[in-house]
């Protein structure tokens, strides 16, 4: 399948052979949520905490004598029921993550980049690279070329500083390294501009 490459001034400057296999595959919207349930899943910090009845600070006696007082049984005061208490089946710290297969993130990985070409949202750029940094520039820059009301930008391994300077304060804009391309940051964002590079390098890295 062959798209358009264009330059960061919108003007088409070549044309470059998309994988089928990669670019042009049908989507399965099940597995693409699954992927994004375990990534939102991993990067949980799970450092909630509740205490239980054993590092609640507080007398350990018997409240009152088991028989006699006409009242409930109670063996702490440190137990639930009472006002600064322990909760019970509370959270603790823990890892939220769990393992999805290798196969099924380099297959929803698949999908992700074939849903964006199917929906037209999907743009070629020869490179991402500016001879001086200048947000206002790249900002206008990415309003010709880009419809959307945000966007990611995928390049090769190595991304330009001074362009990466230039777009780090635009709202709604990230750019990733190609080893940094993931499927919930590319249905994130409304349009996916890839450079020619990344796309060689996603080629090697899901064929």
């Amino acid at each position: 399948m062959k798209a358009s490459v264009k330059n960061l001034q919108n003007s088409v400057v070549g044309e470059i052979e998309l994988p089928d296999a990669i670019f042009n595959v049908t989507v399965r919207k099940d597995i693409l949520a699954r992927v994004v349930h375990w990534q939102l899943a991993k990067r949980r910090s799970g450092n909630h905490k509740a205490k239980t009845i054993a590092e609640i600070s507080g007398t350990t006696k018997k409240p009152w004598a088991q028989k006699g007082t006409g009242r409930a049984r109670q063996g702490s005061l440190r137990s639930p029921q009472f006002r600064k208490g322990a909760v019970i089946f509370g959270p603790v710290v823990r890892d939220h993550g769990y393992e999805v297969p290798k196969k099924v993130r380099a297959q929803a990985l698949r999908y992700a980049l074939s849903a964006k070409q199917a929906e037209g949202k999907l743009i070629i750029v020869e490179n991402a690279k500016l001879e001086q940094i200048k947000t206002a520039a790249m900002a206008k820059a990415l309003h010709g070329l880009v419809k959307g009301a945000s966007v990611l930008i995928i390049d090769g391994a190595n991304i330009d500083e001074k362009f990466a300077l230039s777009i780090r304060n635009l709202p709604h804009t990230d750019v990733l390294p190609e080893a940094g391309a993931n499927v919930y940051d590319i249905i994130r964002r409304d349009t996916l501009v890839l450079t020619r590079q990344a796309v060689a390098q996603l080629g090697e890295r899901l064929k």
